[in-house]
């Protein structure tokens, strides 16, 4: 849109079926969006207007609620339903809070798919070997790259934490500093958007594949989750003798009960599941654990006051919206229930059957199916049209032959 268009305050319209849009640009069948494809209403929130500092030309970007003509929040929009997720926390007299900690790989162009991906030649002239995770001078090869990263998040106002080299080879990590749900799934998306455009004008490719290297780490994208109460502004987690309260035993209660129907909301490609199911401290259970990067469901060293939950399932391909929805969701389930969780695991451990999760797309999304209480919290329309657009990616990925079975298979009698 034109500045002078929405400066005035001309109503951008856009089809409701473009919320379950596959990524290969098609559709599931109208029913799952309504039969008319009527319109809904792009409302920019004021407070996620920004300039692209990026961009040689003056451009803005501008993050919007996907609304109803009639003005009530779309069910397809997942920013929508993180609103909805903060509203019934409220309700309560509660505001969750949450950070991200999200990783992602810098490679070369990659012009060829058939190829795998190579990370860039940097500053010595040199590609990186696999040598330089958590090294003061891992990215000095990248560092041009990295200055304009530093210098565009501080343009669009996004704090950041820590940043550092990661396990694997050419990957990252940015940890962002936690607060308001929807202000940190604003801003991890913001960072993923501005990650892909300052690597096209460096003649690089940032990709946040769950898995995008064999034998490698793959990429994640950790939530941290608190809750404080609205009028006390104190950690709910944690009682007047610094002791864990009973609030805090049901939301991890309420973790282990949604994690697995909602694991194609954190997992949501056929590719997330080469990363769960090849761990390199990616989990795929619903254990609890005190620091341990085994358990899907970790509580990180900290004071009484910082006491938190830390979802290790997410990937960096989820979406930051959907994903901190569904697992606020889940522990909110779990203290209006009162759940308990199982005993907490410690060191290694073996995963109990009830606490698998499912390991393939296929699998997760007929765990989705069978979920009532993911209709019960994101609604039976968001829900079957999720299905439905992803049904629609994992069958065109078994359209396709790879490459492992023309050379493994095509010689066996």
């Amino acid at each position: 849109m034109t500045a002078e268009g929405f400066l005035e305050g001309r109503r951008l319209q856009l089809a409701r079926g473009v919320l379950l849009q596959c990524i290969m640009g098609g559709y599931p069948p109208a029913r799952f969006y309504g039969s008319d494809d009527g319109d809904l209403a792009l409302v920019a929130d004021p407070a996620q207007i920004h300039r692209l500092p990026w961009s040689d030309e003056p451009r803005a970007m501008a993050i919007c609620d996907a609304d109803e003509l009639s003005g009530e929040s779309s069910s397809l929009s997942t920013r929508g339903q993180l609103k909805a997720v903060i509203a019934r926390y409220a309700a309560h007299g509660l505001a969750p809070v949450v950070a991200t900690e999200l990783e992602f790989f810098v490679f070369a162009p990659n012009t060829d798919p058939t190829q795998p991906f190579r990370p860039p030649v940097g500053l010595d002239g040199r590609r990186e070997d696999g040598q330089s995770a958590f090294s003061v001078s891992s990215n000095n090869g990248l560092r041009p790259f990295f200055s304009e990263v530093y210098k565009c998040m501080a343009a669009l106002g996004l704090p950041r934490d820590t940043f550092m080299h990661e396990m694997g080879v050419s990957q990252f990590e940015i940890n962002l500093l936690h607060g308001d749900p929807l202000l940190l799934a604003d801003q991890t998306f913001l960072f993923k958007h501005l990650l892909k455009e300052v690597a096209l004008k460096h003649g690089l490719s940032v990709v946040c594949m769950a898995k995008p290297l064999a034998h490698t780490p793959g990429s994640s994208m950790h939530i941290h989750q608190s809750i404080v109460g609205i009028e006390s502004g104190k950690n709910v987690f944690t009682d007047s003798n610094g002791e864990p309260t009973a609030m805090f035993r049901h939301f991890i209660g309420g973790q282990q009960a949604g994690l697995a129907d909602f694991i194609a909301l954190f997992a949501p490609n056929v590719n997330s599941y080469q990363r769960l199911c090849h761990p390199y401290a990616s989990p795929n259970n619903a254990c609890w654990s005190h620091d341990n990067r085994a358990a899907g469901l970790r509580i990180p060293a900290s004071s009484p006051a910082a006491r938190r939950v830390e979802n290790r399932l997410p990937g960096a391909d989820a979406n930051p919206y959907l994903a901190i929805a569904a697992s606020l969701a889940a522990g909110l389930h779990g203290i209006e229930q009162e759940l308990e969780p199982s005993a907490a695991i410690q060191g290694e451990f073996a995963v109990p059957d009830n606490l698998a999760l499912p390991c393939t797309l296929h699998a997760a999304l007929e765990r989705l199916k069978r979920s009532q209480l993911a209709r019960e919290l994101f609604g039976a329309e968001f829900i079957e049209g999720y299905i439905a657009s992803k049904t629609m990616e994992l069958t065109s990925f078994f359209d396709e032959i790879t490459p492992w079975e023309r050379r493994v298979l095509a010689a066996q009698a």
